[in-house]
């Protein structure tokens, strides 16, 4: 790698770590509400969870088959099977059960309670399902019963004690920590609150993140292109990455370069967003009107830039210009990204999910994408501007430890971004990397 050192340009530039904590430092963590256990999927849990029953509640079987005694089926097999009287069915959810003496069995299906006097089941495979036969593969159907299945069954194959059955508490006992304060719930996470008899459960709700994009050249997919036009792609990948992130996104469609209307727009929106995320306008055009219109939505007590946001060049390579600040009331926080799709979507990743996560109640460890250290494989060096920290797409090959570029530079080129699952770092003091160097990389999936 060759370095240099940054060149001071007489503008005060805000490295990526400063803008990061600034916008940590100022997001908070949601308040705690009870939810249902649906509405609770990918939330953080805020109280620790204990088992009140244990689970499963009672020994029950494991298996298709014949509750037995022991001692009924010992030395049992092909040649000489053990003769037992079925003396009734046990299905899953029975109340009252039948005892099992000497001489007899129940049927008994998966998950149905061990019923008093029984030691083992025996699977429907090991015998002859009842029906005088050899071996059967399934049982007669209860509605046939016991037509057919000849009032007794024939054991092929000796058991043990406990064979086949699952032991009361053998899951999780009474009183056993479940889950811990801080763990995201996911479908296993909400399965066994479900096992255990919770209904609701108490956690941070997930950020509602309202998207904008900004510009009048934007054109929404399915509809017409005319001159000069492009379509709004923008505003769909930051509506996308916020939901990757775990967030409630709400996309709005591309508002013109007019202050006013984007004002009344962000106004409007307000009402629904723990956090607000802008694409466009913000470096310095005649026409980039989100830093005009954010100097006059009222901020509170205090304003930064006017309006709470604060406009600012950062010392990287996609995404130099960024706004950040909080607006409204309720001091909603509001990302204000760069509109090249390449240099929002990096910023988006950088800086607007760890910011989600923060909301979400993640710890500051968990709230950026998982990085790795990974040997550049490629033609020819990589460029790099010195005082830049660069973020480069590229695909990363976990089992060489090798990561590829893909696509040039350019912030326009999204193309080559989705064919990126990850982010080559080049740092600040760095202006070229050859190849079979090491780097940072981020892993976007």
């Amino acid at each position: 790698m060759t370095s240099s050192a940054p060149q001071d340009t007489g503008h005060r530039l805000w490295s990526v770590d400063e803008h990061l904590a600034d916008v940590l430092s100022t997001v908070r963590p949601l308040e705690p509400i009870e939810l249902q256990l649906l509405d609770a999927q990918g939330c953080v849990l805020v109280e620790d969870v204990t088992v009140p029953v244990a689970l499963p509640p009672f020994d029950n079987s494991s298996m298709d088959g014949y509750a037995v005694r022991t001692a009924d089926v010992q030395g049992a097999s092909e040649e000489f099977p053990a003769v037992l009287t079925v003396i009734g069915d046990v299905a899953a959810g029975s109340g009252e059960l039948p005892t099992v003496g000497p001489g007899e069995a129940a049927r008994i299906m998966t998950g149905a309670p061990l019923p008093p006097g029984a030691e083992a089941v025996v699977p429907v495979e090991w015998t002859d399902g009842g029906t005088g036969a050899g071996a059967a593969s399934g049982m007669t159907p209860a509605s046939a019963a016991p037509e057919g299945a000849g009032g007794e069954v024939r054991v092929h194959r000796a058991a043990e004690a406990r064979a086949h059955v699952r032991s009361r508490g053998s899951d999780v006992q009474a009183g056993d920590l479940a889950l811990a304060a801080g763990t995201v719930l996911g479908p296993p996470q909400i399965a066994l609150l479900a096992a255990i008899g919770r209904g609701t459960v108490r956690v941070r709700p997930r950020p509602r993140v309202v998207v904008l994009s900004t510009g009048s050249e934007l054109v929404q997919p399915g509809e017409a292109l005319t001159a000069g036009t492009i379509y709004d792609s923008n505003s769909f990948a930051l509506a996308a990455a916020a939901r990757d992130a775990g967030a409630i996104a709400y996309r709005v469609g591309a508002v013109a370069d007019d202050a006013d209307t984007l004002r009344a727009t962000i106004e409007d929106q307000l009402i629904r967003a723990d956090l607000l995320v802008t694409t466009g306008g913000v470096s310095v055009g005649a026409y980039d009107v989100v830093k005009e219109a954010l100097t006059s939505v009222a901020g509170g007590d205090e304003d930064v830039d006017g309006g709470g946001i604060d406009f600012r060049k950062l010392a990287m390579q996609p995404g130099k210009p960024q706004g950040f600040g909080t607006i409204g009331p309720d001091h909603t926080p509001l990302l204000a990204l760069p509109g090249n799709p390449v240099s929002s979507y990096v910023s988006f990743e950088l800086f607007v999910r760890p910011a989600i996560r923060a909301l979400m109640g993640l710890p500051e460890s968990e709230v950026g994408r998982p990085t790795v250290r990974a040997v550049l494989k490629a033609d020819k060096a990589l460029g790099s501007p010195a005082g830049r920290r660069q973020f480069l797409r590229g695909t990363y090959d976990a089992q060489a430890g090798t990561v590829s570029p893909v696509g040039g530079s350019g912030s326009h080129l999204i193309a080559a971004l989705a064919h990126a699952d990850s982010l080559m770092v080049v740092p600040e003091d760095v202006t070229s990397v050859e190849p079979g160097s090491e780097l940072e990389v981020v892993l976007l999936g």
